[in-house]
């Protein structure tokens, strides 16, 4: 092929920013099932005012012209020093990567991640992932194209998974993704059985979060969620501003009657936070999000309730807390909900629950009768041909020096 026919070029100019943006429109006609994200929200990753891992961090973008100009593929790269530092050698990541069916493109965006990285220090790349929290454009799609995405979850044509694996990347950990519907499936008896008993226990109890307070709701959440999180490699424990800036962006599309938290003796323990999706009703907006859709969306949520279906952000019980019924007395709740007539919702999708956490995927399954229906791979990139390559660990063992 033609050394001469494509060249890189970085993202630089307000102009080469729209058109890295604006690629994935046009790549993506003719898949039915993908939802064009909100151009602010991709946006807001590569704004040092509104993301603060480049207090100790970069991030830089690129696009691929062909002979003609016209952009065959995009990709960003980024690290953040402490986020580095937790991994078993310095590891940056690549993402928001999107490309036509040419190898030759994708080896000239990952070669530019690469190599960047390497500059700065970095000895491994994950991708494709987030310059954020994992909740977010984490992973590769590799099963389940028959659906539609979560609300900022990836979407990817099938030959992606061959782009990243002919340059060498190796899977990492799998994010699965499970679906329980409400007139099909049906939760476990014994999850009420578990409840039950841990009731009978004085000082266990789950209620509805309060968004009456955001700040105690975000600090409810932040304890629980270093608590639960900690021992994943490479989770940076969140801070109180962190907490409460989820919270409050998350406020006006929370549903109080979807999100739950546990408590024992009036302690946070844990935590499952769903939300409506919004995928379910942005994809007329073709990435645009001004008053005019704002207004639309509210009208569509809160009052017509038009979404259909909710998905879990997170779900978290202190390990301290683990096989005692916890989990199942957060679900016993949702499942008395979700039997009503009165809701809009016919879906609930459990997303991001890696491979590396087996315990919480055989509750899901076991226990929430709920079907896994999409993979997401985290792909790792060793710049150290030579080195041994090592899975994520699963959640519970000993971190590696």
């Amino acid at each position: 092929m033609d050394s001469q026919k494509y060249r890189l070029q970085e993202v630089a100019t307000p102009a080469a920013e729209r058109e890295w943006l604006d690629f994935p429109k046009t790549l993506y006609e003719g898949y039915p099932n993908w939802v064009c994200p909100l151009d602010q929200d991709i946006l807001e990753v590569f704004d040092r005012d509104k993301n603060e891992l480049f207090a100790d961090g970069e991030a830089v973008r690129w696009v691929v012209r062909d002979s003609s100009g016209k952009v065959v593929g995009r990709i960003a790269a980024f690290y953040n020093r402490e986020k580095a530092a937790l991994e078993e050698q310095p590891t940056g990541g690549c993402g928001f990567f999107e490309c036509i069916d040419c190898q030759q493109v994708a080896d000239m965006l990952f070669d530019a991640a690469r190599m960047w990285l390497a500059g700065r220090g970095m000895e491994a790349m994950d991708g494709p992932i987030n310059f954020g929290q994992r909740r977010d454009w984490w992973g590769l799609l590799v099963e389940g194209y028959e659906f539609q995405p979560l609300y900022k979850n990836p979407y990817n044509p099938t030959y992606y998974k061959e782009l990243f694996e002919n340059y060498g990347f190796k899977n990492y950990f799998n994010q699965h993704s499970f679906i329980w519907r409400k007139d099909a499936s049906e939760a476990n008896r014994q999850i009420f059985a578990r409840a039950a008993r841990l009731y009978s226990t004085p000082g266990y109890h789950v209620e509805h979060i309060d968004m009456k307070n955001v700040e105690d709701a975000a600090e409810n959440f932040r304890v629980v969620y270093n608590r639960a999180w900690a021992l994943f490699s490479g989770v940076k424990p969140m801070t109180q501003s962190e907490a409460l800036d989820m919270m409050r962006a998350l406020r006006p599309i929370i549903d109080p009657e979807i999100v739950f938290f546990a408590y024992y003796n009036q302690e946070p323990i844990g935590f499952f936070v769903t939300v409506p999706d919004l995928n379910r009703l942005i994809g007329k907006f073709r990435g645009k999000f001004g008053l005019w859709q704002k207004l639309r969306l509210m009208w569509d949520l809160k009052v017509r309730r038009k979404c259909d279906r909710i998905f879990g952000i997170i779900f978290g019980i202190a390990p301290e807390f683990h096989g005692k019924g916890v989990e199942s007395a957060i679900m016993a709740e949702y499942w008395k909900y979700l039997d009503r007539t009165d809701i809009p919702y016919k879906t609930l999708e459990l997303a991001w629950i890696g491979d590396f956490n087996p315990v919480m995927n055989r509750m899901i399954e076991t226990y929430v009768c709920a079907s896994r229906h999409k993979i997401h791979t985290t792909y790792r990139y060793l710049f150290d041909r030579e080195k041994e390559f090592h899975r994520c660990p699963r959640l519970g063992m000993k971190k590696r020096e």
